[in-house]
């Protein structure tokens, strides 16, 4: 498959939850040495700064861990969870907002086989990139590309290589976050109706 441009600066400036919705269809890219992975986004999550609870930045909270929430639309946050998975969002708003939309589902499209050897344990494709940690382990993204610009050329977002209605994007509250007080059950989970490639959860 050909590459298109890459989303410019200005994408990741709105709205998170316009970017989170927008995202769904577009295309991201991983650039190994001597190979270059592909996958388009299926499912996405909007995580909304200080008075989001179930934010890493919840309260204004800044640590080691989430600074790269606090530079400007268009970087990764790559961050480690429950001790085993790496998760990728993509940084949204001016700098020192702190909001971001987790990437939760993808669909391999370029360098599969390369994803196989990553997730020996799918037993089908639609299985590779069905889940935030799942992602990550298959286009080999972990804590070195944290605070990793999405405009260079290592890894980076491409516009919509296929056709994306409103009445195709499913609304969900999110994954994970039960603790989050009533940001629990803030319907900030978007995803292609259908896909094969949604995390297993809620799909409706």
């Amino acid at each position: 498959m050909r590459a298109r441009r890459k989303l410019p600066r200005s994408f990741y400036l709105h709205d998170t939850v316009t970017v989170a919705r927008a995202l769904l269809g577009c295309v991201l890219w991983r650039r190994l040495e001597g190979e270059l992975l592909a996958a388009r986004i299926v499912e996405t999550e909007a995580y909304l700064g200080a008075n989001d609870l179930a934010s890493h930045a919840r309260r204004g909270l800044r640590s080691e861990r989430n600074r790269s929430m606090y530079l400007e639309g268009g970087h990764a946050y790559v961050y480690f969870t429950y001790g085993m998975h790496w998760c990728l969002n993509v940084v949204t708003q001016e700098s020192d907002i702190a909001e971001a939309v987790l990437l939760r589902g993808a669909e391999p499209l370029r360098g599969v086989e390369s994803m196989r050897a990553r997730r020996p344990k799918a037993k089908r494709d639609s299985e590779l990139m069905n889940g935030p940690g799942k992602i990550c382990m298959a286009m080999d993204i972990d804590r070195r590309l944290d605070g990793e610009s999405l405009l260079g050329d290592t890894l980076y977002l491409t516009a919509r290589d296929i056709e994306v209605r409103e009445d195709d994007i499913a609304v969900s509250p999110r994954i994970g976050v039960d603790n989050s007080g009533d940001a629990a059950a803030w319907p900030l989970r978007f995803f292609l109706r259908g896909n094969r490639n949604v995390s297993a959860f809620r799909n409706v």
